[in-house]
């Protein structure tokens, strides 16, 4: 039977590296390097708040509302200022979270065997992802993933995020692919499904908690384990 798909491109963020359980893991590494707790702050209250300001400046990022720079900071000096911790430099907790946060290699569950099981059957495969260029590349190869990917496409040196078209359609040309065969692999509705999806991509939604896919379109193909993407292929 002939193939349907010829190039397979992955997000990376909790679609192949965990980055629920990797992030908490540096963001504790971070806060008791820092001594945070100190201030009378648990590390659960200040991961949560943290989170809520990063996703929000994450959201203002990919519209291109605010800067690296800006986000950077900013995601930690509104956690200082709402839990009102004093005395530590922004930038600073930023820099070494980001050094702690390519050190850690938790995978979402089948990663590495859908990986092997594509790579076996002569899938030419890519990452698309949002994010840091100097974090992406080293979380790629300290968790022994950058060695199944023949390119890798990072929004910041792209210079268009998802779920901008342009992203999508550079990471396609680069590749020597053709839309029609290839396929978008992706946990994040808005930034991987739609953003292929309005290319012109096929897609696969990778969704675990079912409750998140209701009301989504039906023609997408969903998957709630990366295990299932081999039936896919």
């Amino acid at each position: 039977m002939k193939r349907k798909y010829t190039h397979l491109f992955f997000d990376l963020d909790n679609t192949l590296w965990d980055f629920k359980t990797n992030s908490r893991c540096a963001m504790l590494e971070t806060f008791n390097k820092l001594e945070i707790g100190k201030n009378g702050v648990q590390f659960d209250q200040f991961f949560n708040t943290y989170s809520q300001y990063n996703d929000e400046l994450w959201a203002a990022y990919r519209k291109k509302e605010v800067t690296k720079k800006e986000l950077t900071r900013q995601r930690f000096q509104l956690t200082f200022n709402s839990l009102e911790i004093k005395g530590i430099d922004a930038l600073e907790m930023n820099e070494l979270y980001l050094s702690e946060m390519p050190k850690q290699t938790h995978l979402i569950d089948g990663a590495r065997e859908v990986l092997n099981y594509a790579k076996s059957k002569g899938y030419r495969m890519f990452i698309i992802t949002n994010g840091f260029k100097e974090v992406q590349h080293r979380k790629l190869l300290n968790s022994d993933l950058a060695r199944y990917f023949e390119k890798i496409f990072i929004s910041e040196e792209v210079k268009t995020p998802k779920p901008g078209r342009e992203i999508f359609e550079h990471a396609v040309k680069s590749s020597n692919a053709k839309k029609k065969l290839s396929l978008m692999i992706g946990d994040d509705w808005d930034v991987d499904i739609v953003g292929a999806m309005d290319f012109g991509m096929e897609a696969v939604f990778l969704s675990p908690v079912e409750e998140s896919i209701k009301n989504k379109k039906n023609d997408i193909r969903v998957i709630t384990s990366l295990n299932e993407l081999i039936t896919v292929l």
